[in-house]
């Protein structure tokens, strides 16, 4: 790059060789490299501009001076499209000496053959390379050697929606009637890390699908949503620089430290470290020197949650403990879908005690029981108004606030002793998305046959969302001075004459008189004074 004062490679590039450093980004020590954001310095009548800015400052002169053309760099590199392995889809070519031709449409397709190992040779090549009698092939009358390197992974992501949509297809990847209907993709979900590589080959595949003419569509996915990272609480120990003694960090003073990741499953609840158990695991750690008193004490930190970091909770133990269906709406309650949230376990008990509640209004005395007769408008009040907030939800992804609803509507129905098979096999529809497994089981405790994901999801209806009363604030000269309670459908000479008699009117009003007592239904009262 040449920029020995803001490179680290080029920097340490000129002090092997004595060159001659030059800053032109105004920031950090005078002898360090400095590869971060600054003003422009040495640059003369461009000393204090924005480098950020200065970029498109270089890129206009040079356009001017016909010296260079402005263009966009995407970072996509040349695509490396085959792989040593066993696992991937067959290559359709064929070699003649150095001669190569594709495989007749009629041999495919290609399916992957049975081998003794699937580690690569000694050679290196491809694990297919040991199946002779795969590789040597003769096709009218002449000898053939098969291509045995495999395709790789994105050979089979970057179209697997279009075989999703005619999956029993034999004659074609899809038939195209149906790539009409289907097709684009309403949504894609996808981390942020992985979606970007693979939506730019997808994209790729699927524009030379369409320019050939076996797609209608020139996009593949109308829609993208990066879900959030989970976060997981490391655990760090802490070494003195330059030495094999690790510190407890209750201990560490002036000491210079380095962190080093100690996996979580080693330190209780009180960030304690279980030395024995650490060199137990990590021969590591073997001879390692532990200053402490008592006990050795970690530090912690949020951080992605991964096994090179040492925090990852396992989705085994969590299931064996709570349930598939807690692990599932808990990850979902933790906030919206497309944030970083961090884990913390203790939290998930909350979610397990929901769905023992919902459990248990189909269980009132510890035995199955849902009644026939018709639910009071109250519990159909309750139930609407939570069918609306969570078709609401699902339809922004705000599966947190749709959880929140659900436990507020569970508390209510509780409270009010609800067992109506109309609200409660309805309320178990609406919640199966977010747990299967035990809104299945109770639909069938139900009397259903078939599977509840089957069933029309519920909608609901405006007319039990209506309140019977309102609360009005009421303001004098448009400052709030109290709130009351008002029937829903109150008459505006009935408001005046409840406001002219209220006690607390001639209090705020003091020594004035009401000029104007302004009703807007079901949201003020303001009284003009």
């Amino acid at each position: 790059m040449a920029v020995p004062a803001h490179d680290e490679r080029d920097n340490e590039f000129a002090k092997k060789f004595n060159l001659k450093i030059i800053k032109v980004i105004n920031g950090g020590k005078k002898d360090e490299c400095f590869t971060g954001n600054g003003s422009i310095v040495n640059c003369g009548e461009y000393d204090g501009v924005d480098n950020i800015k200065f970029k498109s400052i270089v890129i206009d002169l040079l356009e001017k001076e016909k010296k260079g053309t402005r263009t966009t760099n995407y970072k996509l590199r040349d695509w490396i499209f085959t792989r040593q392995r066993y696992w991937g889809e067959p290559i359709p070519i064929i070699y003649d000496g150095n001669k190569k031709r594709a495989l007749e449409n009629s041999d495919l397709p290609l399916e992957l053959p049975e081998v003794e190992s699937y580690l690569p040779t000694n050679d290196g090549l491809s694990p297919l390379a040991r199946n002779k009698d795969w590789v040597n092939i003769t096709v009218n009358g002449k000898n053939y050697l098969r291509e045995t390197n495999t395709m790789p992974q994105w050979a089979g992501s970057c179209w697997y929606f279009l075989r999703f949509i005619d999956p029993n297809n034999a004659n074609e990847f899809a038939n195209k009637d149906l790539i009409k209907y289907w097709m684009p993709v309403d949504l894609y979900i996808g981390g942020a890390e992985h979606a970007v590589l693979h939506l730019l080959y997808a994209r790729f595949w699927h524009k030379v699908l369409y320019d050939l003419g076996y797609v209608s569509t020139s996009e593949p996915f109308k829609k993208l949503v990066n879900q959030g990272m989970i976060l997981g609480n490391s655990a760090f120990a802490h070494r003195i620089k330059n030495t094999n003694d690790f510190i407890s960090f209750d201990k560490i003073k002036d000491e210079r430290t380095q962190k080093i990741h100690i996996d979580i499953s080693f330190v209780d609840e009180k960030n304690r470290l279980n030395i024995d158990l650490l060199k137990q695991n990590n021969p590591e750690f073997k001879d390692v020197n532990f200053i402490k008193d008592d006990s050795f004490y970690v530090s912690r930190d949020v951080e992605k949650m991964s096994k090179s970091r040492y925090n990852v909770i396992s989705p085994d133990d969590i299931c064996k403990r709570y349930g598939a269906d807690t692990l599932r709406m808990y990850e979902m309650f933790l906030g919206p879908i497309d944030q970083s949230k961090p884990w913390n376990t203790a939290g998930i008990s909350g979610v397990f005690s929901f769905l023992n509640k919902f459990w248990n209004l189909f269980h009132p005395k510890g035995k199955f029981y849902v009644s026939d007769e018709q639910p009071s408008e109250k519990v159909l009040k309750i139930y609407h108004k939570t069918v609306k907030r969570v078709v609401n939800d699902i339809e922004k992804f705000s599966f947190n606030t749709s959880v929140s609803a659900f436990m507020i509507c569970i508390n209510e129905l509780s409270s009010n002793n609800c067992d109506s098979r109309y609200i409660l096999s309805n309320l178990c529809i609406l919640l199966s998305p977010f747990a299967p497994h035990v809104c299945e089981e109770i639909w069938s405790l139900l009397g259903n046959s078939k599977s509840i994901s089957y069933e029309k999801y519920p909608e609901f209806d405006e007319k039990f969302l209506e309140e019977s009363f309102i609360e009005y604030p009421v303001s004098f000269n448009g400052k709030l001075r109290f709130k009351i309670i008002l029937p829903n459908d109150v008459e505006k000479s009935e408001v005046d004459k409840l406001i002219n008699d209220h006690e607390l009117t001639n209090k705020y009003l003091d020594t004035k008189s009401i000029k104007k007592i302004i009703f807007v239904p079901k949201k003020i009262i303001n009284i003009v004074c």
